[in-house]
């Protein structure tokens, strides 16, 4: 006798008052990234015109870091407005990780703008290059009052979001760099010394680098349905047997996120024949809630063999 328990996810993702927080904090983030893609985008283009005039390739360079910024930042605003879609019967876990699918575009992005910034500094250092070291310091700065205008909208929105974390990690990688332009633009000013320009330019580089493989490792995890860092899930099949009655053994255990705030896990629990499957299905959804904060639980009930297990094979006489 077996019976089974599945948690379902219909189109309205009802789960209760700490999904529909999660809701409003959706709602939260997408209005501040919404509004950081703006001033971010307007900015952009009065950094390309003033890095093309001045000769700056740190200015060009952050502009260029500004436009992948521009583009996470829309991207990230997109797939908030698209998870409010409900699932269908194609997509059963609905939209939500279309987000996730954002945060790698956008590492990946990274790694693309960065390539080009070290290969344009390589060819500057070869070649000497005039630059506007006064224009360059100006609309490096104004470009970090906006770069801190973005950070801090973003840094009120839910930053445990792969998605929101992505898109402030771009920000702030723009931020640093719009410093890295503006003291390049300081030091032709008093010492004339150009080579500081594509210097600086690849220390900026190196920054993204760092960004880009920060969100490509996080999100590709999530991709590629890996447990969430946080939990070790071996933990969980003796601790369910410890704690919960009627429960001889767990196996099949398979935890994964649809996104960093939606965590999913699977399990088949053997029982004792004279169990109430129903009461044991509730105690062990209720512990793995209170120990390991798994709230959306697909338990199935086994007594004897597991249905998976490989049949045996029947010699014939």
């Amino acid at each position: 006798m077996r019976g089974s328990n599945t948690h379902s996810h219909e189109a309205g993702h009802e789960h209760g008052p700490g999904h529909r927080h999660t809701h409003a904090d959706a709602a939260k983030n997408e209005r501040r990234i919404g509004l950081a893609a703006l001033i971010t985008g307007l900015f952009m283009v009065a950094e390309i015109a003033g890095g093309v005039i001045s000769g700056s390739l740190a200015l060009i360079a952050d502009a260029g870091h500004m436009l992948t910024d521009f583009g996470a930042l829309t991207l990230a605003w997109f797939g908030f407005r698209l998870t409010r879609r409900p699932a269908d019967w194609k997509r059963t876990y609905g939209f939500d990780r279309f987000q996730v699918l954002v945060a790698f575009a956008n590492g990946l992005a990274l790694f693309a703008i960065a390539a080009w910034i070290i290969y344009e500094a390589i060819e500057r250092l070869r070649t000497t290059s005039e630059v506007e070291g006064g224009l360059m310091a100006v609309v490096a700065g104004l470009g970090l009052l906006v770069n801190v205008a973005a950070f801090l909208l973003l840094h009120g929105a839910d930053r445990k979001n792969l998605n929101v974390g992505s898109a402030t990690v771009h920000v702030l990688g723009d931020l640093l760099g719009s410093v890295a332009a503006l003291i390049a633009g300081i030091v032709i000013v008093w010492t004339g010394w150009s080579p500081i320009d594509p210097l600086l330019s690849v220390l900026v580089s190196l920054i993204i680098l760092k960004s880009g493989w920060q969100i490509v490792s996080e999100a590709g995890h999530i991709l590629l349905e890996g447990a969430p860092h946080e939990l070790d899930t071996r933990r969980i099949a003796p601790d369910i047997v410890a704690n919960v009655k009627g429960v001889k053994s767990v196996h099949h255990v398979h935890v994964w996120s649809i996104t960093q705030e939606r965590r999913m896990v699977t399990l088949h629990a053997c029982v004792a024949e004279r169990v109430n499957s129903d009461v044991v299905v509730k105690s062990v959804k209720d512990r793995l809630k209170e120990k390991f904060g798994l709230d959306h639980a697909t338990v199935e009930i086994e007594r004897g063999v597991c249905a998976d297990a490989a049949p045996k094979r029947v010699r014939r006489s």
